[in-house]
């Protein structure tokens, strides 16, 4: 592995290119292989448009491709030089994008033609928009709006500013490192034998580009060990097992959700697998763990990690208990502790909430710089000196971390986080809306799915159409996966003495809230586009 101590993301880079320029380095399924020599290429074309632009460092600049090599071409353009690279979900709504483009102060959107719509309306929304460039293979820019800072480029400069899911509403950018991301890369080569360490793997990873996992983990993991990076524009259940075949992937990325459609084939065996030697990923079923293992042959790693902490933890090696949830344990550079609600350690086998730190020393090594524009929620975080994950776990004598709950109130939909208080938000400006509890609800394909609890204004009965036209409403507010996929009319939304709305109470222990009489299914409606 290439070494990273008091190195730059750019530094690496080149340093990858001269090992082994015409290895294989981004692949799209059915595209040809870029080389690590072309996408130099690319990347030092980039470099020079943006120069020639006036953007350098001290810039931050918003990129909205989708899923594409040129994502990382243009991100290894920017941070060479010092900018930051802010990564857009192309599925937001123009609110949404307007309030990242603000809160981010970017100085510049670059959209492909697939997202300028998209980007337009949002810049439409602000009073102060950034710069728009369309790509279209080549960047054509408007000068930039201020001089860069002339600052040189080290380990501490900021390399990416990534929007996460926070519990009250709005996300959070979080701020990494060129430091920080070198070393998430390195922690994805850390368990041997699972994960990408020779410059023979070539890993299919079918999440978005735009999310950590696959733009910073698993991007820089490949890149220090000479890999290939296979990213499909979206998982697809139908092309999984032929695209990982053409494109001779070893290793594979997934989310319960993947794991649930793959079984849900009946017809696929371990012939279908090809070159495949392991899947790595999070959040699937202990039953369809089990099952997928016992049917392919291959083992599913479970992963655990967070866009705020570049250390993964990982379920490598054996015994992996793959029937419980296990996702890791403890390492030398990343101490783990289970606390109660009273602030101290949960004895063994008691579910608490997972805090992490580096050590005692240096709690914060390899951790994000903090939230943009949010210092106090950075303090919250760190709380006594741990970084609170929001995570509930047990831990047991020997170690191993099982996940239980999420104790943060979000919803985790198909690897997507979502805030139930920005569901909420939304919600409540309806008029036919008089209180509104958001919580997640069990889904056999997706691990969770929004329920939305409404207790309904004076004058707006409960019917289907009601239901309706609550979710169109938030439905063209939000990105797609973020609406209520179930909505429940109720009588009461049940609160304490100072009215906070107690969200276990609305269900018996056990209950699943999807066999209450009446309650709507809206999921069908849940479609990009």
């Amino acid at each position: 592995m290439i070494g990273i101590e008091g190195r730059t993301i750019g530094e690496v880079f080149r340093e990858a290119v001269a090992r082994a320029p015409q290895g294989d380095f981004l692949l799209a399924p059915g595209a040809a292989p870029l080389s690590y020599a072309a996408v130099a290429t690319a990347v030092e074309a980039a470099g020079t448009a943006l120069t020639a632009a006036g953007y350098g460092a001290g810039h931050r600049i918003a990129v909205c491709l989708g899923t594409t090599p040129a994502h990382y071409v243009l991100k290894l353009a920017m941070n060479g030089l010092g900018i930051s690279f802010v990564p857009i979900n192309p599925d937001y709504r123009p609110g949404e994008l307007a309030y990242v483009l603000s809160d981010s102060a970017a100085s510049l959107v670059i959209a492909g033609p697939d997202h300028a719509a998209l980007a337009e309306a949002a810049l439409a929304e602000m009073s102060a928009p950034p710069l728009f460039s369309l790509f279209t293979g080549t960047l054509v820019l408007p000068p930039a709006p201020t001089a860069p800072s002339g600052a040189p480029v080290t380990p501490q400069t900021e390399a990416s500013l990534l929007y996460t899911s926070g519990t009250t509403g709005r996300p959070k950018g979080c701020i990494l490192s060129h430091d920080y991301e070198l070393l998430m890369g390195a922690s994805y080569l850390r368990p041997r034998g699972a994960m990408a360490v020779t410059g023979q793997d070539r890993v299919f990873n079918p999440l978005p580009a735009f999310h950590v996992n696959a733009g910073v983990l698993t991007f820089l993991g490949v890149m220090l060990a000479g890999g290939t990076l296979i990213q499909p524009p979206r998982f697809s259940g139908s092309r999984f097992w032929e695209d990982c075949a053409q494109t001779r992937a070893t290793v594979f990325h997934y989310l319960g959700v993947v794991i649930s459609v793959l079984m849900a084939d009946k017809s696929a065996g371990p012939e279908r697998l090809g070159a495949l030697r392991a899947g790595f990923g999070a959040g699937v079923e202990p039953a369809l763990h089990t099952g997928f293992e016992a049917r392919f042959g291959i083992p599913l790693v479970e992963l655990w990690g967070m866009t705020e902490m570049c250390r993964i933890l990982s379920m490598e090696e054996e015994p992996r208990h793959p029937n419980t949830r296990a996702m890791g344990r403890a390492r030398a550079d990343l101490e783990v502790q289970v606390w109660g609600d009273d602030g101290r350690e949960c004895p063994r086998g008691t579910p608490g909430e997972m805090v992490i730190r580096h050590s005692a020393a240096t709690p914060r090594r390899g951790f994000f710089s903090g939230y943009l524009n949010k210092p106090e929620a950075t303090e919250e975080a760190w709380a006594g000196g741990w970084f609170h994950t929001g995570d509930t776990v047990t831990m047991d004598e020997e170690g191993v971390i099982r996940f239980v709950d999420r104790k943060k109130n979000i919803i985790r939909r198909a690897g997507e986080n979502i805030a139930a208080a920005e569901v909420e938000n939304v919600l409540f400006t309806h008029p036919a809306v008089a209180n509104v509890a958001v919580v997640p609800c069990p889904d056999e394909t997706r691990e969770e799915e929004v329920l939305a609890a409404i207790k309904l204004a004076p004058g707006h009965p409960a019917t289907p159409e009601t239901a309706r036209a609550i979710f169109d409403a938030a439905f063209a507010e939000l990105a797609y996966y973020k609406p209520p996929g179930w909505i429940l009319f109720v009588e009461e939304i049940p609160v304490t003495g100072t009215q906070k709305v107690q969200k276990h109470a609305l269900f018996a222990p056990g209950e699943d809230p999807r066999a209450r009489p009446g309650i709507h299914d809206l999921r069908i409606l849940k479609k990009r586009g």
